[in-house]
């Protein structure tokens, strides 16, 4: 089974978790985050009694930058060391260029404070995938799906030997239980293929989830269900906030209040933090009204 290390992404506990799994004398790492939480990164290994050195493979769910902004640096310390991602993944880390343009447009001048470097991998460690692959890896085999919603790069992995479904931001975010945060930020946000995504991981029938924001579900089914209605309840408020008056910041003003709320009715004062910090509630309005108005587009250019 695997390990989790809290990356205390800007000093706050469980934001990223980066799943550390064991396979012959190293190990595995899904999600390494970004390189600004590199050093907790290292010492989550030391505590395992492991370092960079031992590391087997990199598997990323997608390619965003808490997710797998340190890939590239770590292909610089462990030389040859393979990372899978989706194939549309793979010229963004090779070439990083227009990705951390679009990053920056949304973070501006705290890119650096939040994400630290972003390097290329090298074309050489690079493994794209498509979805229906299974890779193994010293014995160990992961089966690999392509779960888009969340992402137009997204996969997710599936660890045939325990169970584990490894869904990076498919599954949402679940900082404390009870409460599942959709993550829909811009611009891919597609929620028939997000409905599609959930049905696949359900096909596994996995005996736990693992989410990057934040670690092992043990109870996938419930989880599932409980994910399917926080993000049917919050893709229906954002599209009821576009036919408001006002222009979008008053919306968002009003939606950041209104997410700020809800999520301290369901848990205590420093996982609402922790929430807010894996998923700008800003963010989660902005992916959202991309996708109303790019189908209400698409219906209007239809008729």
């Amino acid at each position: 089974m695997s390990s989790t290390i809290d990356l205390h992404f800007q000093g706050h506990a469980r934001v990223i978790a980066t799943a550390v799994i064991p396979v012959g004398g190293g190990v595995v790492l899904v999600d390494p985050g970004p390189s600004s939480c590199l050093p907790a990164l290292e010492g989550g290994l030391a505590a395992l009694n492991h370092g960079l050195a031992d590391l087997r493979a990199v598997l990323l769910t997608h390619i965003h930058l808490d997710h797998a902004g340190a890939a590239g640096t770590i292909t610089r310390r462990v030389p040859g060391v393979p990372v899978y991602v989706h194939e549309i993944g793979t010229r963004h880390l090779a070439s990083p260029e227009k990705l951390l343009a679009s990053a920056t447009r949304l973070y501006g001048d705290a890119m650096d404070r939040l994400w630290g470097e972003f390097l290329a991998v090298p074309g050489t460690s690079l493994r794209p995938l498509a979805g229906g692959e299974s890779i193994t890896l010293d014995g160990r085999r992961f089966d690999v799906a392509y779960t888009p919603g969340h992402a137009v790069h997204h996969v997710s992995y599936f660890d045939v030997a325990d169970g584990t479904a490894y869904v990076g931001d498919t599954a949402g975010i679940r900082v404390s239980p009870g409460y599942v945060l959709p993550a829909t930020p811009p611009p891919d946000i597609d929620l028939e293929r997000w409905a599609e995504s959930l049905a696949v991981i359900e096909r596994w029938q996995p005996r736990r989830l693992y989410l990057t924001h934040f670690g092992p579900v043990d109870a996938p089914a419930a989880h599932l269900a409980l994910y399917r209605s926080a993000l049917a309840r919050f893709a229906e408020r954002v599209e009821t906030s576009l036919a408001e008056p006002g222009d979008d910041e008053a919306r968002i003003t009003a939606w950041e209040a209104w997410v700020r709320a809800d999520v301290r009715t369901r848990m205590a004062e420093d996982a609402a933090v922790a929430a807010e910090a894996a998923a700008p509630f800003r963010q989660l309005w902005l992916g959202l009204a991309r996708y109303w108005r790019k189908r209400a587009t698409a219906t209007s250019a239809a008729t």
